[in-house]
């Protein structure tokens, strides 16, 4: 095994570092690409200019896709346990004021109701995992954790990357300690620029975002005040059930706040008006505005505060550029309704990371590589145009004083805002079709058929296993997930009639230097799933080809993988 040097060590050793993978940016797309080579044993190096993962809460919603690739890895266990306790609800509400009228509510399972309800749910919700409510800083420091021991090498933060130069056969570059000092060289085959939406590696790469940024709304459109605050009196003095996402709809203040851990912690973002000046509010504003929007006198313990704007749609022209990748917000800035732009950047580390890690083990020529951007680019366009739809149903409602009136004439606008609320919250948060839906229809890995692709929509999803889509879930008898039966890497599914056509095509992969599973399973254990024939199941859970057996194997993984050898 090659030393292990850190950052430091080089520095005063004036050495270089050498590895196989540098990732800047230690958020989530990060840090869940270096899971993912760690756990194939490709070597990688992590840099990041922040003294440690995030302290603000940031994301605050991990969708069911992202939970089933947390489980996949093996965290999704832990990551359940994290931010609300089992017990609490996870609804989301509408209000006038928080304190005030209740106008909407989508109830939700707690977290321990959802690793049994899961096990019963079918359609469009046939999964392995239900979402989760927890916030991005507890999740960064669980796929730190996992990084760490799975590399081998601590994430190194306080360092920032200050040049790079892609020779053609690798990338060589400076980092630099973020409170300044010597350089250190880090030569490696790939560099990912997973660091944010004002990426140095993208602007270093050349490569424009584009899309729809600017929108004004009344809300979610334009400047976000952001409040990390603590108050654990909220909880006694809120006269309506508990929620996980609150949120205030009125004139004066509009308001959504997640709870961060149940507690007494929030996540408070208010809508800006034209002519204010948040980058003059100090904590006195800041408490005048959550008093704005809840209606409440209570004290609150301000433990930061931000400004971030919302109305992006924005997806980068190109993911890569010889030897050098973006992924994350570096490739698309969302506005956040949805949730959309972390669980984004998960399946872009996902889907990236089985490509390097055959490339650089050599099972793959370096094709493949090309088809990250052709599979994850249109999601990008995709997932933003959603999250768009979903702020333009809640943020171009128009609300006006009379919502808070009494009597008569206030309360059949209440009824009315009720209506569009309740439709809206379902649209926005009820959405297995954006999070179970995604495809790589389009992609030369995989045999399309487009015929037979089902239809493309945000709130209902077909399972379906025409090649390009995730595998449809099943529970097996036992509540065993099908998910937990897959190899890390590739599969084939088989029924057992075809039991000797599947050990074929396995072979074949194997012969490639591909790692290949075979799992036969009975229509007694998933139904019809099965009833096309073989299923080849790529690492990432998507499915890449189905057939009798009757295809000649090599050919099948020359096309799938991209491999080397034919055996």
């Amino acid at each position: 095994m090659n030393e292990v040097l850190t950052l430091e060590q080089a520095q005063s050793a004036g050495r270089d570092v050498c590895v196989d993978v540098l990732i800047a940016g230690a958020g989530p797309c990060g840090l869940m690409l270096a899971n993912e080579l760690g756990l194939r044993n490709v070597t990688c190096l992590v840099v990041d200019p922040k003294a440690t993962t995030a302290f603000n809460p940031q994301a605050n919603a991990t969708q069911a896709r992202t939970m089933e690739h947390f489980r996949r890895i093996g965290i999704a266990h832990q990551i359940r346990a994290l931010g609300l306790p089992g017990d609490h609800p996870t609804d989301i509400a509408y209000f006038t004021r928080f304190a005030r009228h209740e106008l909407a509510r989508l109830r939700l399972p707690t977290a321990a109701q959802a690793t049994e309800q899961i096990k019963t749910m079918s359609g469009s919700w046939s999964a392995a995992e239900l979402p989760h409510r927890v916030s991005q800083k507890y999740v960064e420091a669980v796929l730190r954790e996992h990084a760490e021991q799975r590399t081998g090498r601590a994430i190194a933060f306080g360092w920032r990357l200050q040049t790079f130069d892609d020779t053609g056969e690798g990338v060589v570059a400076q980092v630099v300690p973020a409170a300044g000092g010597e350089p250190v060289t880090v030569r490696a085959r790939y560099l990912v620029g997973a660091d944010g939406a004002r990426s140095a590696v993208r602007t270093a790469l050349g490569l424009e975002l584009a899309g729809a940024t600017g929108l004004q709304r009344q809300f979610m459109g334009g400047k976000m005040f952001a409040i990390y605050l603590r108050a654990p009196a909220f909880y006694e003095r809120f006269p309506h059930d508990i929620a996980w996402m609150y949120v205030s709809v009125n004139h004066e203040r509009r308001v959504f706040m997640a709870s961060v851990d149940g507690r007494g912690e929030f996540a408070f973002h208010a809508a800006v008006h034209p002519g204010e000046t948040p980058e003059d509010w100090t904590h006195a504003d800041a408490r005048r505005i959550f008093a704005e929007a809840s209606g409440m006198d209570i004290d609150i313990e301000i433990l930061s505060t931000s400004i971030w704007i919302a109305g992006h749609s924005l997806v980068a022209e190109r993911y890569q550029r010889g030897c050098v990748f973006i992924a994350g917000d570096a490739a698309h800035l969302f506005t956040p309704t949805g949730g959309l732009g972390y669980n984004t950047a998960v399946g872009d580390a996902v889907n990236l990371g089985w490509k390097l890690a055959a490339v650089v083990k050599g099972q793959a020529q370096p094709l493949l590589l090309d088809t990250y951007e052709q599979e994850r680019r249109p999601i990008g366009l995709r997932n933003t145009a959603y999250a768009r739809d979903f702020a333009d149903s809640v943020g171009l409602f128009e609300v006006t004083p009379a919502l808070e009136a009494e009597g008569g004439a206030g309360d059949s606008l209440r009824t009315q805002a009720s209506e569009v609320l309740n439709a809206h919250v379902r649209r926005e948060f009820n959405i297995p079709g954006v999070t179970f839906g995604e495809r790589v229809d389009a992609s030369p890995l995989v045999f399309s058929e487009p015929a037979l692709v089902p239809p493309d929509q945000a709130n209902a999803y077909v399972p379906s296993t025409v090649p390009g889509g995730r595998l449809p879930h099943r529970w097996l008898p036992g509540a065993r997930s099908l998910y937990d039966l897959l190899g890390f890497e590739w599969t084939v599914l088989a029924p057992p009639a075809l039991a000797a056509e599947a050990a074929r095509l396995a072979q074949a992969g194997r012969s490639a230097g591909l790692t290949v599973s075979v799992l036969a399973l009975s229509a007694d254990e998933v139904g019809d799933l099965l009833d096309e024939g073989l299923l080849l199941v790529r690492p990432d859970q998507v499915v890449a080809w189905r057939g009798q057996g009757e295809a000649d194997a090599p050919s099948v993984w020359r096309r799938v993988a991209c491999v080397t050898s034919s055996g």
